[in-house]
């Protein structure tokens, strides 16, 4: 599938694929990081550029990079790159307290411009300092990867069984993309598999565990398989990492409710409220 895809989803369907909650993904395009085309309805068309921009800013949410830094980043990062430049294959990332970018051998930070070396220090016989390139891991390639997501994604409806074969390919060569499982697994609640869809989060999270929506979806796939408790864990978890996450406090106030734990189900919903104000 082109890079230059369209993709048609709600707001809600983008928070769950993408990982931030649909005030974040709101407040992106209020700030114009994307623009999305607004269809009937609640159904917007989201670039496939659209899609790695708000994918990054989950990344590096998850990372726990404060707002203010992140912004500032994605706004320079749009603001160095030629207008058609395509996103696919881009990754941001966290490195320590930093905001990096890296795009194949390449990789520097958008708030200052500077190229990072990849670099390793050996002390040498005469105990000069000598620096080395290290060596890289091999990789499979992001923008392939990618590319496959997209496919997966608009072979949801129309051939689920192929979905989610490319999103089980997709986890075979990747292990840690995250947004492979959050599709997938969201794929096996809704077609009543929610004890392959919690095992499938329990693995997730040995590579994704500072991932929100990985512990929200553990979370729901957890109540489907009657595991209350471990559900409700699982939106505490969700609210550690993301403390705005509007569904989370929802859920957890409603189990909570269901549960006998009033005060919990009490303080949830008042968040709920509050955030639904903001």
């Amino acid at each position: 599938m082109k890079a230059s895809a369209d993709f048609s989803q709600s707001l809600r369907g983008v928070s769950q694929s993408l990982g931030l909650s649909r005030h974040a993904v709101g407040k992106l395009i209020e700030l114009g990081f994307v623009a999305p085309v607004k269809l009937q309805g609640k159904v917007w068309k989201f670039s496939f550029q659209d899609l790695v921009v708000l994918r990054s800013a989950h990344e590096l949410r998850a990372a726990r990079i404060p707002t203010r830094q992140i912004l500032k980043a994605l706004r320079q990062l749009r603001a160095t790159l030629p207008e058609a430049q395509p996103l696919q294959g881009m990754r941001i990332t966290a490195e320590g307290d930093r905001v990096t970018v890296r795009w194949g051998d390449a990789q520097w930070e958008p708030q200052t411009g500077q190229f990072v070396l990849d670099l390793q220090i050996a002390a040498g016989g005469d105990s000069a300092l000598r620096f080395f390139p290290r060596p890289h891991e091999p990789v499979v390639d992001a923008a392939a990867l990618d590319a496959r997501f997209a496919e997966a994604q608009a072979l949801e409806e129309s051939s689920p069984e192929a979905a989610e074969a490319l999103y089980r390919r997709i986890l075979k060569d990747d292990p840690s993309y995250a947004h492979a499982y959050l599709n997938l697994g969201f794929m096996l609640c809704e077609s009543g598999r929610c004890e392959a869809a919690a095992a499938l989060y329990e693995n997730a999270l040995h590579f994704c565990a500072d991932d929100p929506l990985m512990h929200f979806n553990q979370a729901v796939a957890r109540e489907g398989i009657g595991d209350l408790d471990g559900a409700l864990a699982s939106y505490e978890e969700a609210l550690r990492l993301q403390p705005d996450l509007l569904d989370a406090h929802r859920n957890a106030a409603l189990l909570c409710a269901q549960t006998g734990r009033h005060q919990m189900a009490i303080r949830h919903f008042s968040a709920f409220r509050r955030l639904q104000r903001t």
